[in-house]
C-alpha cells in the first residue's frame, strides 16, 4: 500500500484518477436509469431492452473511432464535442416523450457519442509516470473503476424508486458534465499529443497483443454479465440480496487488483488470473444460497481487476503511442460486446435451467478466457524488467530557428 500511496502523490495522479472517474461514473448509472425509465413510460421491459442494445450497439462501434480522432483532431476537441452530443442525448431520453423507435434512436445517438475518456486516460498514463509506476497504475484504476458499479447501480435504483425515473436518467447527465469538464480541462490533456497515426484504421488489431486483449476482455466480461444475470435471477429483484452479493463481487476485484498489482507479468499472467475466475465462477454454480455465492464470487472477482490491467499493461507495452487510444478502443468494444453476449446467453440459460444457468455460462466463458492465453502465451509479453509504455513514434521534429 506504501507503493500506492507514493504512486498517487505523483503530481496530477490523483487528480486525474479522481476525475476520469467522475466522468465514467455514469456508465455504471444509465443502463439501469434507461431500463426503469423507458419501462416505466412504454409498460414494456422488451422495449426498454431494445433501447439499451441500440445504446450498446453505438458504443461499440464509436470506441475505435472516436478512439482514433482523438489523434487526428486533439483529445480536447473528440471530447467536448462528444460531451455536448451525449449529454443532450441522455437529456432527451429522461424529459421528452418518445416513441420506442425514437428512443432506440436516440440511444443509439448516446452511444455513437460516448467520450472516450477510457482510451483518453490510459494514452495519457505512460506520459504521466515512470515505467516503475505503470503496472502498479493500471492495476489501481482497474480495481477504482469498481466503484463505478458498486455504488452507480445502487445511487440510481435509490434516485428513480424514490424520486422519479427521469430524474436518475437527469442526475446522471449531470455528473457527465461536472466529471467530463473537469476531466476534459485537466493540464495532461494539454500537454499530451498523440501523433497522427500513418497506419489505416484496424490495423492495430494485427498486433497479436492487441487481438489477446481485445478477446480476452470480452471473454471476461461476459463472464461477469452472465454472473451479473445469475444473481439477480437467483435472488429477484425486490430483496437486497443481489445487491449484496454484486457489491462482495466487486470488493472481491478491488482487493485483487490492488494486492496484486505490483506482481511481474510473464506469458502466464493472463491465464492464471484468468483461472482464478474461472474458478471461483465453478464453485459459485454449485448452490444459490446467499453465503456460499458471496464467498465464491469474492474468490472470483480477486482475478478480474488484476487480469484487466495486465491486458492494459499488454496493450501498451505492444503498440505506437499513435496507436494506443485506437487499440483501447478495439479492447473496450470487444468488452461491450461481451457483456452484450453474456447477458444474452444467460437469459435463454435462466428461461430453461433456471439461475444455475447463467453460472453455466460463466464458467464456460470464463473458462475459455483461461484456455485463450494459455495456448497464445506466445504471444503475450513478457514484461519482467521491461518498461510498459507505449512504443515511441519516430518522426522529423521541426526547428525553429533562432
Amino acid at each position: 500500500m506504501a507503493s500506492y500511496s507514493d504512486l498517487l502523490k505523483t503530481q496530477g495522479v490523483a487528480r486525474i484518477i479522481a476525475a476520469q472517474l467522475t466522468a465514467r461514473f455514469p456508465s455504471g448509472m444509465l443502463s439501469l436509469a434507461f431500463l426503469l425509465h423507458v419501462e416505466q413510460q412504454t409498460g414494456s421491459y422488451g422495449a426498454a431492452g431494445l433501447v439499451l442494445a441500440a445504446t450498446s450497439i453505438g458504443q461499440a462501434v464509436a470506441g475505435p473511432l472516436t478512439s482514433r480522432l482523438m489523434g487526428r483532431l486533439g483529445m480536447r476537441p473528440v471530447l467536448i464535442s462528444t460531451l455536448v452530443v451525449c449529454v443532450a442525448s441522455v437529456v432527451a431520453i429522461g424529459v421528452l416523450p418518445l416513441t420506442v423507435p425514437m428512443y432506440m434512436l436516440i440511444g443509439l445517438a448516446c452511444g455513437l457519442a460516448t467520450p472516450p475518456v477510457q482510451p483518453a486516460v490510459r494514452t495519457i498514463y505512460p506520459k504521466m509516470v515512470n515505467s516503475r509506476q505503470l503496472t502498479p497504475l493500471f492495476s489501481l484504476d482497474a480495481s477504482a473503476q469498481e466503484i463505478i458499479w458498486v455504488v452507480g447501480p445502487v445511487v440510481t435504483a435509490f434516485v428513480s424508486t424514490q424520486i422519479g425515473t427521469a430524474w436518475g436518467i437527469l442526475l446522471a447527465a449531470a455528473l457527465m458534465v461536472v466529471g467530463g469538464i473537469w476531466f476534459i480541462s485537466s493540464p495532461e490533456l494539454g500537454r499530451v499529443r498523440i501523433p497522427r497515426s500513418k497506419r489505416a484504421f484496424g490495423t492495430v488489431l494485427r498486433r497479436p497483443p492487441v487481438m489477446l486483449a481485445t478477446i480476452v476482455g470480452f471473454l471476461l466480461i461476459g463472464a461477469c454479465a452472465a454472473i451479473e444475470a445469475g444473481v439477480v435471477a437467483a435472488f429477484g429483484h425486490d430483496g437486497a440480496e443481489a445487491g449484496i452479493v454484486l457489491a462482495i463481487f466487486s470488493i472481491g476485484s478491488l482487493a485483487g487488483g490492488l494486492g496484486f498489482g505490483h506482481a511481474p507479468i510473464n506469458p502466464w499472467s493472463t491465464a492464471r488470473r484468468m483461472f482464478i475466475v474461472f474458478f471461483g465462477t465453478v464453485l459459485a454454480a454449485f448452490s444459490m444460497d446467499f453465503w456460499w455465492l458471496a464467498i465464491t464470487l469474492f474468490i472470483a472477482g480477486i482475478g478480474i481487476a488484476p487480469a484487466l490491467a495486465v491486458l492494459f499493461a499488454i496493450v501498451s507495452a505492444s503498440v505506437k503511442f499513435s496507436d494506443t487510444a485506437e487499440a483501447y478502443g478495439w479492447v473496450g468494444t470487444g468488452q461491450l460486446i461481451g457483456a452484450a453476449l453474456g447477458s444474452a446467453l444467460a437469459g435463454f440459460l435462466i428461461d430453461g435451467y433456471d439461475a444455475v444457468g447463467a453460472f453455466w455460462a460463466a464458467g464456460v466463458l470464463a473458462f475459455l478466457g483461461f484456455l485463450v492465453p494459455a495456448l497464445a502465451r506466445r504471444w503475450h509479453p513478457d514484461l519482467r524488467g521491461r518498461d510498459a509504455s507505449p512504443i515511441p513514434d519516430t518522426e522529423p521534429v521541426a526547428i525553429t530557428p533562432t
